[in-house]
């Protein structure tokens, strides 16, 4: 049996994380010592373990959530939660990078000469001054 000291040091996970977890239902201690102490078996680090890896790849709680609900052989719904991962993280970097690109032209704007005042402090300030949405 683990302490939630001992899952925590094992997975990464802070306890208060944990304690979090446990609050919305994601892990259950086995039991309490009879200090109240939480106490988890191999089970409750495998979870823990697996909530860890799927936080690590950007997953939402919610799609953790649903994967653990499901029967480990129903392979279409977790390649339907694996693909709308895959689409969200696509997505991001799709708006990551026309945000580099407007970070870009906007440092290219100003020369850093002159006595008016400067267009990149200008852009920071309004979206005016923007080439297109970001």
């Amino acid at each position: 049996m683990f302490s939630i000291g001992d899952l925590s040091r094992l997975t990464g996970v802070k306890v208060p994380t944990i304690r979090y977890y446990e609050q919305i239902g994601l892990v259950e201690p086995d039991g309490r010592t009879a200090g109240n102490q939480r106490r988890y078996g191999p089970e409750g680090l495998e979870r823990l373990t697996f909530i860890r890896h799927g936080r690590d790849l950007g997953l939402p709680l919610e799609r953790i959530r649903a994967l653990l609900a499901l029967d480990p052989k129903d392979h279409a719904s977790t390649h339907r939660i694996a693909e709308d991962q895959l689409d969200d993280v696509r997505d991001r970097i799709a708006r990551l990078k026309a945000l580099e690109r407007e970070l870009i032209r906007i440092s290219k704007s100003c020369t850093g000469e002159g006595e008016a005042e400067c267009s990149v402090l200008r852009a920071f300030g309004s979206h005016e001054d923007c080439a297109g949405p970001h």
